[in-house]
């Protein structure tokens, strides 16, 4: 019989490439999506589509009530990093009651693996590169959000038994990615201020460093993870291996583009400088997990946004603190 299971933020970029290798891996997937972010069309066929969001608990106590889920992969978040510091009852109402809502269910279905997507924004800033055995520090209400719900499913196993598998990814790109979103996502950025014309706006001198991960490369250890026991009560961070930076990256995506654009220079935010990870881990469990060059995971990325329709991006919920942000953002 085929594992029945639950992807939250299935019309995501990355939600949608982790239902599709569900489905190759000969799951019976329901996909969740509230599409604030998402769309339909990134939808895998094959999947059941269920239009709600976490955040609304009725619903959530619905979808498990009609279906009897093996494993719950947790893939939905507001995931903006820098906005949450302005947006802070939206990323803990989203972020925290909503995953709650899901492991509730799931202690009270009897799921047999509860697999979320944390953050490397837990550890915070200083601690280089960053291993699962560091004290995480997080330094912004994304980062809190996404700790409190490790702490909590470690509090749930204990408590009640759920099974749980914990993967910190960062800085992943690739096709299906919304380009709309101005706010997340400094490749779909780069990618939509370069279809319009515009010039890249890189914050600060643009050294920050980042090691920016191809969404194919994640997808299929992300689907094997419930599946794996060696990897149960475990945290991993999942990603590329080599930081580049950000100026570093807008150059490449010019040339890559063979656009004439320049880069407007904004002035510096209060963010990490340089965060990137160690996947020992990660490989000891999984085995080697795919590395694909930066030029040619952009490369794959511009063509495929070559043929999106941009549409005018509004957020969809109130900035509830506008001191200190950045004057771009307003």
């Amino acid at each position: 019989m085929k594992p029945k299971t639950l992807v939250t933020g299935a019309a995501g970029f990355i939600g949608s490439h982790l239902a599709e290798a569900l489905l190759a891996r000969g799951h019976d997937v329901v996909a969740v999506d509230d599409l604030s972010g998402g769309f339909t069309s990134n939808v895998p066929a094959g999947c059941e589509f269920v239009q709600a969001s976490v955040a609304d608990p009725i619903a959530v106590a619905d979808l498990f009530s009609r279906n009897r889920f093996d494993y719950v992969y947790h893939a939905a978040a507001y995931a903006a990093e820098g906005l949450s510091h302005f947006i802070r009852r939206h990323n803990y109402t989203n972020n925290v009651l909503g995953s709650v809502s899901l492991i509730n269910e799931s202690v009270k279905s009897k799921v047999k693996c509860f697999v979320f997507f944390s953050s490397i924004a837990v550890y915070g800033k200083g601690q280089l590169p960053m291993t699962e055995d560091m004290r995480p520090h997080p330094e912004d209400p994304y980062g809190i959000a996404k700790f409190s719900i490790e702490m909590d499913l470690a509090a749930a196993h204990a408590m009640f038994g759920l099974p749980y598998v914990v993967f910190r990814p960062h800085n992943v790109y690739g096709e299906r990615q919304n380009l709309n979103d101005r706010f997340r996502n400094v490749v779909g950025i780069f990618c939509r201020q370069l279809l319009k014309g515009e010039p890249l706006s890189v914050f600060g001198d643009g050294e920050q460093r980042r090691a920016f991960t191809y969404v194919g490369d994640i997808a299929d250890i992300l689907a094997r993870a419930a599946e794996t026991n060696a990897a149960h009560q475990q945290v991993f961070n999942i990603g590329a291996d080599q930081p580049v930076s950000v100026i570093n990256l807008a150059k490449m995506l010019i040339e890559i583009s063979g656009r004439n654009t320049e880069i407007n220079y904004l002035p510096a935010r209060l963010e990490v400088v340089d965060a990137f990870s160690s996947h020992e881990k990660l490989e000891r469990v999984f085995g080697p997990m795919p590395k694909t060059p930066l030029y040619n995971g952009l490369a794959k990325t511009w063509e495929w946004a070559l043929g999106e329709t941009l549409e005018s991006y509004r957020l969809g919920f109130d900035i509830e603190v506008s001191r200190n942000m950045p004057p771009s953002w307003r």
